[in-house]
């Protein structure tokens, strides 16, 4: 069997994912890989077969998705070209994480593909979701890959074809301890922001920030380039993590048993679904840098528990080779 692994570069969570899924899909198959975005931070440690600009949603660095860079600096004629172009014939089954090229190219040709991801778990009705709807945000997440055969992952079992987080052995082997300072994963704002707001609360904050290029130190606020040995040491000693709301990184977070806060960005409808989905678990979150809501966060004991069990491999097997 010939399989094509294509997944998202947009954010770091499609390639942690695809570490974990990757070498399980090569014990079972011939397995070939695809990447197609242009904002992810971290370094895959194993060989990608294709790699295309693709399209990408761009942010403004206060925090909130911009539609305009979004539409102005993505080549979508290109992508059209790409997806047109894509022979995927000699693939058996093409497993797609929210990439958009595959996912086009196979619908159009009526080739066989599964989209595994966690925005496949968002079209499914059970699946939590803010009473406020977006139309665009709702219609990108529809039709951004349009493929019938679905399972998502999500915080929790919303339906039979939703799973758990895959959690990267990675993050399974660390052995968490609490040494007081807190970390920051808030790639949607600018550091300038970021700083100005972290130093007027006295802990200490250890940012991971896409903009830096070296360590820097503003008072109580520590900036570190993007470096996932050096995350995942503060990852482990962390008292909490104030991030994004995006999927991995709080999933990993609930899963160390780290208190947690989210800020969804700005405009950015999966975002908001994940923190409104949180929020019911009884994670803390705002939709802007609150100084009240945070430190109220930092004074709290709030801690979630969750079981997130290893078994990618069985979903695989069972689920999506079968």
């Amino acid at each position: 069997m010939k399989v094509l692994y294509a997944f998202q570069g947009t954010g770091n969570g499609h390639l942690a994912r695809a570490q974990e899924i990757i070498p399980i899909l090569k014990k079972h198959a011939l397995v070939d890989t695809l990447i197609s975005g242009h904002q992810t931070q971290l370094k895959s440690d194993f060989d990608i077969d294709f790699r295309f600009k693709g399209v990408s949603l761009l942010y403004n660095k206060t925090g909130g998705l911009s539609y305009k860079k979004t539409f102005l600096e993505n080549n979508f004629c290109k992508a059209a070209k790409v997806i047109k172009d894509l022979d995927l014939s000699a693939y058996d089954l093409i497993i797609n994480d929210f990439e958009p090229l595959t996912g086009w190219a196979a619908k159009l040709k009526n080739l066989p593909i599964m989209e595994l991801s966690h925005q496949a778990s968002l079209t499914f009705k059970e699946t939590p979701k803010p009473e406020k709807k977006d139309w665009l945000g709702n219609l990108i997440l529809n039709n951004y890959v349009p493929c019938k055969k679905k399972i998502g992952f999500h915080f929790e079992n919303y339906n039979s074809h939703i799973k758990k987080p895959v959690i990267r052995q990675k993050i399974r082997n660390l052995n968490p301890s609490n040494q007081g300072h807190y970390l920051v994963y808030l790639p949607s704002f600018s550091d300038e922001v970021i700083t100005n707001f972290l130093t007027r609360i006295d802990v200490q904050w250890k940012v991971f920030s896409k903009y830096a290029k070296q360590v820097q130190k503003f008072n109580n606020v520590e900036i570190f380039p993007i470096d996932e040995k050096k995350y995942l040491e503060l990852f482990e000693s962390c008292e909490g993590i104030l991030c994004n709301a995006g999927f991995e990184t709080p999933a990993e977070a609930l899963f160390m048993n780290k208190k947690l806060f989210v800020i969804p960005i700005e405009n950015q409808y999966e975002q908001e679904c994940n923190a409104f989905a949180l929020h019911r678990m009884g994670v803390a979150n705002s939709d802007k840098l609150d100084p009240i809501k945070i430190r109220d966060w930092i004074n709290s004991e709030n801690l979630i528990e969750v079981n997130y069990p290893d078994n990618i491999e069985s979903i695989i097997t069972k689920e999506v080779l079968y």
